[in-house]
Protein backbone atom coordinates (compact mmCIF):
# COMPACT_ATOMS: atom_id res chain seq x y z
CA UNK A 1 0.00 0.00 0.00
CA UNK A 2 1.56 3.30 -0.91
CA UNK A 3 1.24 6.34 1.72
CA UNK A 4 3.38 9.43 2.33
CA UNK A 5 4.48 8.50 5.32
CA UNK A 6 8.07 8.31 5.39
CA UNK A 7 9.95 5.22 6.86
CA UNK A 8 11.26 5.16 10.32
CA UNK A 9 15.00 5.68 11.38
CA UNK A 10 16.83 3.02 12.56
CA UNK A 11 15.50 0.20 14.72
CA UNK A 12 11.52 0.64 16.18
CA UNK A 13 13.10 0.50 19.20
CA UNK A 14 15.10 3.83 18.11
CA UNK A 15 11.74 5.93 17.57
CA UNK A 16 11.36 8.36 20.42
CA UNK A 17 8.08 8.53 22.23
CA UNK A 18 6.60 11.44 21.45
CA UNK A 19 3.53 11.37 22.53
CA UNK A 20 -0.01 13.80 21.76
CA UNK A 21 0.90 17.14 23.05
CA UNK A 22 -0.53 21.10 22.47
CA UNK A 23 -4.02 21.94 21.16
CA UNK A 24 -6.11 19.67 19.31
CA UNK A 25 -4.98 16.39 20.80
CA UNK A 26 -7.12 12.93 20.33
CA UNK A 27 -9.94 12.99 23.51
CA UNK A 28 -8.58 10.05 25.75
CA UNK A 29 -12.26 9.90 27.32
CA UNK A 30 -13.59 9.34 23.58
CA UNK A 31 -10.92 7.06 23.12
CA UNK A 32 -11.02 4.89 26.29
CA UNK A 33 -15.13 4.92 25.46
CA UNK A 34 -14.38 1.95 22.69
CA UNK A 35 -14.35 -1.37 24.68
CA UNK A 36 -13.08 -3.17 21.32
CA UNK A 37 -15.80 -5.12 21.19
CA UNK A 38 -15.41 -5.93 17.63
CA UNK A 39 -18.73 -4.77 15.69
CA UNK A 40 -17.47 -2.68 13.86
CA UNK A 41 -14.84 -4.86 12.21
CA UNK A 42 -17.70 -5.54 9.48
CA UNK A 43 -18.92 -2.10 8.20
CA UNK A 44 -15.20 -0.82 7.80
CA UNK A 45 -14.40 -0.67 4.20
CA UNK A 46 -10.06 -1.31 4.69
CA UNK A 47 -10.93 -3.82 7.49
CA UNK A 48 -13.20 -5.73 4.56
CA UNK A 49 -10.80 -5.25 2.22
CA UNK A 50 -7.49 -6.07 3.94
CA UNK A 51 -8.66 -8.86 6.84
CA UNK A 52 -6.02 -6.75 9.06
CA UNK A 53 -6.68 -5.42 12.85
CA UNK A 54 -4.79 -3.12 12.52
CA UNK A 55 -6.56 -1.62 9.79
CA UNK A 56 -9.84 -1.41 11.55
CA UNK A 57 -11.36 0.92 13.61
CA UNK A 58 -10.73 -0.73 16.89
CA UNK A 59 -7.21 -1.44 16.04
CA UNK A 60 -6.75 2.42 14.95
CA UNK A 61 -8.18 3.15 18.26
CA UNK A 62 -5.66 0.60 19.53
CA UNK A 63 -2.89 2.70 18.01
CA UNK A 64 -4.21 6.06 19.27
CA UNK A 65 -4.06 4.65 23.28
CA UNK A 66 -0.84 3.73 22.72
CA UNK A 67 0.25 7.17 21.49
CA UNK A 68 -2.25 8.33 24.22
CA UNK A 69 -0.52 6.16 26.92
CA UNK A 70 3.58 6.90 26.03
CA UNK A 71 3.88 2.97 24.76
CA UNK A 72 4.40 4.02 21.05
CA UNK A 73 5.33 7.14 18.96
CA UNK A 74 3.56 9.36 17.16
CA UNK A 75 6.38 8.82 14.62
CA UNK A 76 5.93 5.58 14.33
CA UNK A 77 5.51 4.25 10.70
CA UNK A 78 2.59 2.33 11.33
CA UNK A 79 0.84 4.70 13.47
CA UNK A 80 1.00 7.55 10.54
CA UNK A 81 0.05 4.98 7.93
CA UNK A 82 -2.90 3.18 9.44
CA UNK A 83 -4.52 7.27 10.13
CA UNK A 84 -3.97 7.93 6.37
CA UNK A 85 -5.62 4.57 4.99
CA UNK A 86 -8.25 5.20 7.60
CA UNK A 87 -11.55 6.71 5.01
CA UNK A 88 -13.34 8.41 7.69
CA UNK A 89 -16.24 7.16 6.22
CA UNK A 90 -17.65 6.85 9.99
CA UNK A 91 -19.60 3.68 9.16
CA UNK A 92 -18.03 2.61 12.61
CA UNK A 93 -19.84 5.41 14.07
CA UNK A 94 -23.12 4.40 13.24
CA UNK A 95 -23.02 0.99 14.35
CA UNK A 96 -21.06 1.66 17.67
CA UNK A 97 -23.38 0.35 21.09
CA UNK A 98 -20.78 2.62 23.12
CA UNK A 99 -21.38 5.99 20.44
CA UNK A 100 -17.09 6.21 20.03
CA UNK A 101 -16.89 9.59 18.07
CA UNK A 102 -14.70 8.31 15.77
CA UNK A 103 -14.44 10.74 13.37
CA UNK A 104 -13.65 13.33 15.57
CA UNK A 105 -10.56 11.53 17.29
CA UNK A 106 -9.51 10.27 14.03
CA UNK A 107 -9.29 14.24 12.98
CA UNK A 108 -7.49 15.17 15.73
CA UNK A 109 -4.56 12.59 15.75
CA UNK A 110 -4.37 13.48 11.92
CA UNK A 111 -3.78 17.26 13.08
CA UNK A 112 -1.07 15.94 15.67
CA UNK A 113 0.21 13.85 12.54
CA UNK A 114 0.62 17.38 10.84
CA UNK A 115 1.52 19.69 13.48
CA UNK A 116 4.68 16.85 14.42
CA UNK A 117 5.73 17.16 10.56
CA UNK A 118 5.57 21.17 10.34
CA UNK A 119 7.48 21.57 13.69
CA UNK A 120 4.73 23.37 14.96
CA UNK A 121 3.40 20.77 17.87
CA UNK A 122 3.76 22.05 21.21
CA UNK A 123 6.94 20.46 23.20
CA UNK A 124 6.39 17.71 26.23
CA UNK A 125 6.30 18.71 29.45
CA UNK A 126 9.61 15.85 29.84
CA UNK A 127 12.26 17.17 27.09
CA UNK A 128 13.92 14.04 25.17
CA UNK A 129 17.45 13.69 27.33
CA UNK A 130 19.34 11.06 24.80
CA UNK A 131 20.49 11.38 21.53
CA UNK A 132 18.18 8.63 20.38
CA UNK A 133 15.30 10.68 21.89
CA UNK A 134 16.20 13.63 20.03
CA UNK A 135 15.64 12.47 16.70
CA UNK A 136 14.26 15.08 14.16
CA UNK A 137 10.16 15.76 13.73
CA UNK A 138 8.79 13.53 10.79
CA UNK A 139 10.28 13.86 8.00
CA UNK A 140 9.06 16.86 5.60
CA UNK A 141 6.80 15.73 2.59
CA UNK A 142 8.91 15.73 -0.50
CA UNK A 143 8.65 19.96 -2.37
CA UNK A 144 5.85 18.99 -4.62
CA UNK A 145 3.65 17.41 -2.14
CA UNK A 146 4.55 20.15 -0.24
CA UNK A 147 3.45 22.94 -2.82
CA UNK A 148 0.37 20.55 -4.11
CA UNK A 149 -0.70 20.97 -0.39
CA UNK A 150 -0.07 24.59 -0.37
CA UNK A 151 -2.15 25.50 -3.00
CA UNK A 152 -5.18 23.19 -1.98
CA UNK A 153 -5.19 24.09 1.35
CA UNK A 154 -3.68 27.55 1.83
CA UNK A 155 -4.94 28.97 -1.68
CA UNK A 156 -7.52 27.31 -3.54
CA UNK A 157 -9.69 26.38 -1.64
CA UNK A 158 -9.44 29.46 0.99
CA UNK A 159 -9.92 31.90 -1.83
CA UNK A 160 -13.35 31.06 -4.44
CA UNK A 161 -11.89 33.63 -7.16
CA UNK A 162 -8.44 31.44 -7.15
CA UNK A 163 -10.84 28.34 -7.30
CA UNK A 164 -13.18 29.66 -9.71
CA UNK A 165 -10.18 30.77 -12.16
CA UNK A 166 -8.47 27.37 -11.34
CA UNK A 167 -11.97 25.76 -12.49
CA UNK A 168 -11.78 27.87 -15.44
CA UNK A 169 -8.10 26.73 -16.60
CA UNK A 170 -9.10 23.07 -15.81
CA UNK A 171 -12.42 23.65 -18.36
CA UNK A 172 -10.03 25.34 -21.00
CA UNK A 173 -7.80 22.77 -20.74
CA UNK A 174 -10.55 20.19 -21.24
CA UNK A 175 -12.11 21.94 -24.45
CA UNK A 176 -9.27 23.38 -26.06
CA UNK A 177 -8.25 19.67 -27.03
CA UNK A 178 -5.53 20.00 -24.47
CA UNK A 179 -6.23 17.64 -22.69
CA UNK A 180 -6.53 14.77 -25.35
CA UNK A 181 -3.14 16.10 -26.40
CA UNK A 182 -1.80 15.28 -23.06
CA UNK A 183 -3.57 12.12 -22.38
CA UNK A 184 -1.75 10.82 -25.85
CA UNK A 185 1.75 11.98 -24.94
CA UNK A 186 1.90 9.61 -22.44
CA UNK A 187 3.20 12.40 -19.84
CA UNK A 188 0.30 11.30 -17.31
CA UNK A 189 1.99 8.08 -16.89
CA UNK A 190 5.80 9.31 -16.57
CA UNK A 191 4.35 11.89 -13.30
CA UNK A 192 2.12 8.89 -12.09
CA UNK A 193 -0.58 11.38 -12.71
CA UNK A 194 -2.84 9.35 -15.22
CA UNK A 195 -5.12 7.56 -12.48
CA UNK A 196 -5.62 11.06 -11.60
CA UNK A 197 -6.27 13.15 -13.87
CA UNK A 198 -9.52 10.64 -15.18
CA UNK A 199 -11.25 11.51 -12.24
CA UNK A 200 -11.26 15.42 -13.07
CA UNK A 201 -15.28 16.36 -13.94
CA UNK A 202 -16.47 17.73 -17.16
CA UNK A 203 -16.13 21.51 -15.57
CA UNK A 204 -19.58 23.63 -16.45
CA UNK A 205 -19.64 26.20 -18.80
CA UNK A 206 -21.69 28.61 -15.97
CA UNK A 207 -20.72 28.55 -12.78
CA UNK A 208 -22.92 29.33 -9.27
CA UNK A 209 -21.66 32.41 -7.84
CA UNK A 210 -23.28 33.68 -5.03
CA UNK A 211 -24.06 37.27 -5.08
CA UNK A 212 -27.17 37.82 -2.78
CA UNK A 213 -29.50 36.29 -5.38
CA UNK A 214 -33.03 35.90 -4.16
CA UNK A 215 -34.95 33.10 -6.08
CA UNK A 216 -38.76 33.32 -5.44
CA UNK A 217 -41.06 30.12 -4.21
CA UNK A 218 -43.72 28.95 -6.82
CA UNK A 219 -46.90 29.81 -5.59
CA UNK A 220 -47.61 30.33 -1.82
CA UNK A 221 -43.84 30.86 0.14
CA UNK A 222 -44.08 28.14 2.35
CA UNK A 223 -40.40 28.17 3.36
CA UNK A 224 -37.09 30.85 3.73
CA UNK A 225 -33.83 28.66 2.80
CA UNK A 226 -30.24 29.92 2.40
CA UNK A 227 -27.83 27.32 0.07
CA UNK A 228 -24.14 26.74 0.70
CA UNK A 229 -22.88 26.73 -3.31
CA UNK A 230 -19.29 25.66 -1.67
CA UNK A 231 -16.75 25.26 -4.39
CA UNK A 232 -16.49 22.14 -6.52
CA UNK A 233 -20.00 21.94 -6.10
CA UNK A 234 -20.29 25.71 -7.46
CA UNK A 235 -18.14 24.82 -10.65
CA UNK A 236 -17.86 21.26 -11.62
CA UNK A 237 -21.59 20.58 -10.46
CA UNK A 238 -23.44 24.16 -11.24
CA UNK A 239 -26.01 22.27 -12.79
CA UNK A 240 -26.83 19.85 -9.43
CA UNK A 241 -27.03 23.67 -7.65
CA UNK A 242 -30.19 24.89 -10.75
CA UNK A 243 -31.47 21.92 -10.26
CA UNK A 244 -31.84 21.83 -6.65
CA UNK A 245 -32.99 25.80 -6.65
CA UNK A 246 -35.51 24.35 -9.30
CA UNK A 247 -37.01 21.73 -6.65
CA UNK A 248 -37.03 24.00 -3.76
CA UNK A 249 -38.53 26.76 -6.02
CA UNK A 250 -41.61 23.76 -7.03
CA UNK A 251 -41.76 23.23 -3.03
CA UNK A 252 -42.49 26.90 -1.65
CA UNK A 253 -39.35 27.90 -0.76
CA UNK A 254 -37.42 31.04 -1.28
CA UNK A 255 -33.84 30.26 -1.96
CA UNK A 256 -31.11 32.77 -1.05
CA UNK A 257 -27.62 32.57 -1.93
CA UNK A 258 -25.69 34.91 0.24
CA UNK A 259 -22.62 36.20 -0.58
CA UNK A 260 -19.23 35.98 1.21
CA UNK A 261 -19.67 31.97 1.65
CA UNK A 262 -17.22 29.73 0.28
CA UNK A 263 -15.88 26.00 0.82
CA UNK A 264 -17.01 23.98 4.09
CA UNK A 265 -13.65 23.38 5.37
CA UNK A 266 -14.31 19.56 5.12
CA UNK A 267 -10.99 18.58 2.54
CA UNK A 268 -9.19 20.23 5.14
CA UNK A 269 -10.50 19.28 8.88
CA UNK A 270 -10.28 15.60 6.92
CA UNK A 271 -6.70 16.03 6.31
CA UNK A 272 -4.88 16.83 9.37
CA UNK A 273 -5.98 21.24 8.75
CA UNK A 274 -8.22 22.20 11.43
CA UNK A 275 -6.69 25.14 11.47
CA UNK A 276 -7.73 26.00 8.29
CA UNK A 277 -11.20 24.53 8.42
CA UNK A 278 -11.71 26.65 11.39
CA UNK A 279 -10.89 29.67 9.30
CA UNK A 280 -13.78 28.65 6.74
CA UNK A 281 -16.37 27.87 9.20
CA UNK A 282 -16.05 31.38 10.62
CA UNK A 283 -16.41 32.79 7.34
CA UNK A 284 -19.52 30.76 6.42
CA UNK A 285 -21.20 31.07 9.48
CA UNK A 286 -20.58 34.93 9.55
CA UNK A 287 -21.74 34.91 5.98
CA UNK A 288 -25.35 33.05 6.63
CA UNK A 289 -26.00 34.68 10.02
CA UNK A 290 -28.38 37.37 9.89
CA UNK A 291 -30.44 36.32 6.79
CA UNK A 292 -33.38 35.09 8.62
CA UNK A 293 -34.48 32.36 6.75
CA UNK A 294 -36.13 28.47 8.07
CA UNK A 295 -33.09 26.41 6.98
CA UNK A 296 -29.82 26.53 5.77
CA UNK A 297 -29.81 24.07 2.30
CA UNK A 298 -26.37 21.67 1.61
CA UNK A 299 -27.01 19.32 -1.49
CA UNK A 300 -23.45 17.66 -0.84
CA UNK A 301 -23.24 14.82 1.91
CA UNK A 302 -19.73 15.91 3.08
CA UNK A 303 -20.83 19.69 3.09
CA UNK A 304 -23.29 18.89 4.99
CA UNK A 305 -21.74 16.67 7.36
CA UNK A 306 -19.28 19.22 8.08
CA UNK A 307 -21.46 21.85 7.85
CA UNK A 308 -23.46 20.41 11.20
CA UNK A 309 -19.93 19.88 13.19
CA UNK A 310 -19.35 23.30 12.83
CA UNK A 311 -20.19 23.35 16.74
CA UNK A 312 -17.65 21.04 17.62
CA UNK A 313 -15.30 22.51 15.76
CA UNK A 314 -15.26 25.62 17.21
CA UNK A 315 -16.45 24.19 20.85
CA UNK A 316 -12.59 25.79 22.26
CA UNK A 317 -13.68 29.50 20.86
CA UNK A 318 -15.52 31.51 23.00
CA UNK A 319 -16.36 33.95 20.44
CA UNK A 320 -17.34 31.48 18.11
CA UNK A 321 -19.08 28.72 20.14
CA UNK A 322 -22.36 30.24 20.27
CA UNK A 323 -22.50 31.30 16.79
CA UNK A 324 -21.39 28.18 15.33
CA UNK A 325 -24.39 26.12 17.66
CA UNK A 326 -27.02 28.44 16.19
CA UNK A 327 -25.05 27.84 12.44
CA UNK A 328 -25.16 24.16 12.96
CA UNK A 329 -28.80 24.20 14.25
CA UNK A 330 -30.63 24.97 11.04
CA UNK A 331 -28.40 23.15 8.41
CA UNK A 332 -30.39 20.25 6.55
CA UNK A 333 -29.19 17.90 3.52
CA UNK A 334 -31.58 18.59 0.90
CA UNK A 335 -33.25 15.12 1.14
CA UNK A 336 -33.86 15.79 4.66
CA UNK A 337 -35.61 18.91 4.39
CA UNK A 338 -37.88 17.76 1.10
CA UNK A 339 -38.68 14.95 3.33
CA UNK A 340 -39.97 16.43 6.11
CA UNK A 341 -41.99 19.13 4.60
CA UNK A 342 -44.91 17.95 2.33
CA UNK A 343 -43.20 17.40 -0.80
CA UNK A 344 -45.28 18.41 -3.93
CA UNK A 345 -45.53 15.16 -5.67
CA UNK A 346 -48.37 16.35 -7.74
CA UNK A 347 -46.20 18.38 -9.81
CA UNK A 348 -44.07 15.35 -10.39
CA UNK A 349 -44.50 13.60 -13.98
CA UNK A 350 -43.00 10.28 -14.95
CA UNK A 351 -39.41 9.06 -15.23
CA UNK A 352 -39.35 5.42 -16.21
CA UNK A 353 -35.74 4.19 -15.24
CA UNK A 354 -34.10 2.00 -13.33
CA UNK A 355 -32.34 3.41 -10.52
CA UNK A 356 -29.73 2.21 -7.69
CA UNK A 357 -29.02 4.26 -5.06
CA UNK A 358 -25.52 4.77 -3.75
CA UNK A 359 -25.22 5.52 -0.14
CA UNK A 360 -23.20 8.47 0.37
CA UNK A 361 -20.42 7.91 4.00
CA UNK A 362 -21.37 11.13 4.86
CA UNK A 363 -24.79 11.19 4.32
CA UNK A 364 -25.89 7.88 5.46
CA UNK A 365 -22.92 7.23 8.50
CA UNK A 366 -22.12 10.85 9.87
CA UNK A 367 -25.66 12.50 9.32
CA UNK A 368 -27.43 8.78 9.84
CA UNK A 369 -29.91 10.18 6.50
CA UNK A 370 -30.71 6.57 4.78
CA UNK A 371 -34.58 6.70 4.34
CA UNK A 372 -35.26 9.85 3.62
CA UNK A 373 -33.19 9.67 0.05
CA UNK A 374 -35.02 6.61 -1.25
CA UNK A 375 -38.29 7.88 -0.20
CA UNK A 376 -37.87 11.03 -2.50
CA UNK A 377 -36.85 8.18 -5.26
CA UNK A 378 -39.90 6.36 -4.72
CA UNK A 379 -42.38 9.45 -4.97
CA UNK A 380 -41.18 9.97 -8.71
CA UNK A 381 -44.07 8.25 -10.98
CA UNK A 382 -42.79 4.82 -12.82
CA UNK A 383 -39.32 4.83 -11.69
CA UNK A 384 -37.78 1.94 -10.71
CA UNK A 385 -35.45 1.90 -7.47
CA UNK A 386 -33.60 -1.53 -7.23
CA UNK A 387 -30.92 -1.78 -4.21
CA UNK A 388 -27.62 -2.63 -4.35
CA UNK A 389 -25.94 -4.89 -2.62
CA UNK A 390 -23.35 -2.93 -0.03
CA UNK A 391 -25.01 0.16 -0.88
CA UNK A 392 -23.47 2.26 2.16
CA UNK A 393 -19.97 0.57 1.81
CA UNK A 394 -17.90 3.43 0.83
CA UNK A 395 -16.89 3.70 -2.72
CA UNK A 396 -13.19 5.02 -1.85
CA UNK A 397 -13.89 8.85 -2.95
CA UNK A 398 -13.63 9.80 0.47
CA UNK A 399 -12.08 14.17 -0.30
CA UNK A 400 -8.68 13.15 -1.41
CA UNK A 401 -8.29 9.61 -0.64
CA UNK A 402 -8.11 8.75 -3.98
CA UNK A 403 -4.87 10.85 -4.55
CA UNK A 404 -3.62 10.09 -1.07
CA UNK A 405 -4.54 5.82 -1.45
CA UNK A 406 -5.27 5.14 -4.71
CA UNK A 407 -4.69 1.36 -4.50
CA UNK A 408 -6.88 0.76 -1.76
CA UNK A 409 -9.29 3.74 -3.78
CA UNK A 410 -9.62 1.78 -6.77
CA UNK A 411 -10.18 -1.66 -4.95
CA UNK A 412 -13.65 0.08 -3.18
CA UNK A 413 -14.52 1.60 -6.40
CA UNK A 414 -14.15 -1.09 -8.23
CA UNK A 415 -16.25 -3.05 -5.93
CA UNK A 416 -18.85 -0.67 -5.78
CA UNK A 417 -19.53 -0.60 -9.52
CA UNK A 418 -19.51 -4.09 -9.40
CA UNK A 419 -22.43 -4.17 -7.38
CA UNK A 420 -24.15 -1.27 -8.70
CA UNK A 421 -23.88 -3.12 -12.21
CA UNK A 422 -24.88 -5.88 -10.64
CA UNK A 423 -28.63 -4.47 -10.28
CA UNK A 424 -28.72 -4.23 -13.94
CA UNK A 425 -29.81 -0.44 -13.76
CA UNK A 426 -29.37 2.93 -15.94
CA UNK A 427 -28.84 5.34 -13.45
CA UNK A 428 -26.89 5.29 -10.08
CA UNK A 429 -28.34 7.82 -8.10
CA UNK A 430 -25.90 9.35 -5.24
CA UNK A 431 -25.83 12.95 -3.46
CA UNK A 432 -22.13 13.61 -3.44
CA UNK A 433 -19.78 14.93 -5.87
CA UNK A 434 -16.51 12.66 -4.25
CA UNK A 435 -18.53 9.84 -4.72
CA UNK A 436 -20.40 10.74 -8.23
CA UNK A 437 -16.70 11.41 -9.68
CA UNK A 438 -15.31 8.14 -7.95
CA UNK A 439 -18.06 6.21 -9.98
CA UNK A 440 -18.11 8.01 -13.03
CA UNK A 441 -14.00 7.23 -13.18
CA UNK A 442 -15.02 3.38 -12.88
CA UNK A 443 -17.55 3.40 -15.39
CA UNK A 444 -15.83 5.40 -18.16
CA UNK A 445 -13.21 3.12 -17.45
CA UNK A 446 -15.14 -0.37 -18.28
CA UNK A 447 -16.67 1.35 -21.16
CA UNK A 448 -20.26 1.80 -19.43
CA UNK A 449 -23.38 4.20 -20.31
CA UNK A 450 -24.32 4.18 -17.24
CA UNK A 451 -25.02 7.38 -15.42
CA UNK A 452 -24.59 8.81 -12.59
CA UNK A 453 -26.91 11.25 -11.59
CA UNK A 454 -27.69 13.34 -8.27
CA UNK A 455 -31.09 12.07 -6.85
CA UNK A 456 -32.15 15.81 -7.13
CA UNK A 457 -31.41 16.09 -10.30
CA UNK A 458 -33.89 13.19 -11.45
CA UNK A 459 -36.32 14.82 -8.84
CA UNK A 460 -36.20 18.27 -11.04
CA UNK A 461 -36.46 15.90 -14.39
CA UNK A 462 -39.59 14.71 -13.22
CA UNK A 463 -41.08 18.60 -12.01
CA UNK A 464 -39.67 19.31 -15.69
CA UNK A 465 -41.78 15.88 -17.20
CA UNK A 466 -45.47 17.04 -15.71
CA UNK A 467 -45.23 20.08 -18.29
CA UNK A 468 -45.93 22.23 -15.28
CA UNK A 469 -43.21 23.91 -16.08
Amino acid sequence: MTTETSKPRGNVSDIPLIGFSGKDKPSSDVINTCVHCGLCLSSCPTYRETGLEMASPRGRIYLMKAVDDGRISIDSEVFQEQMGLCLNCRACEAICPSGVQYGAILEASRAQIEQRRQGTQAKPEAEPTTAVEATPAIEPRPWWQQALRFAVFKAIFKDMRLFRAFSASMALYQRSGVQSLVRKTGILKLMGLDETETMLPAISSTFTVPQGQIYPAEGQRRYAVAMLTGCIMSTAFAEVHHATIRVLQKNGCEVILPPDQGCCGALHTHSGDLDGGRELARRNIEAFEGLGVDTIISNAAGCGSTLKEYDHLLHDDPAWRERAAAFTAKVKDIHQFLAEIKLNREALGPLPIQVTYQEPCHLAHAQRITAQPRTLLKAIPKLELREMHESSLCCGSAGVYNITQPDMARQLGVRKVDNALATGVHVIATGNPGCALQLASELRRRGEEVQVRYIVELLDESYRNSGSR
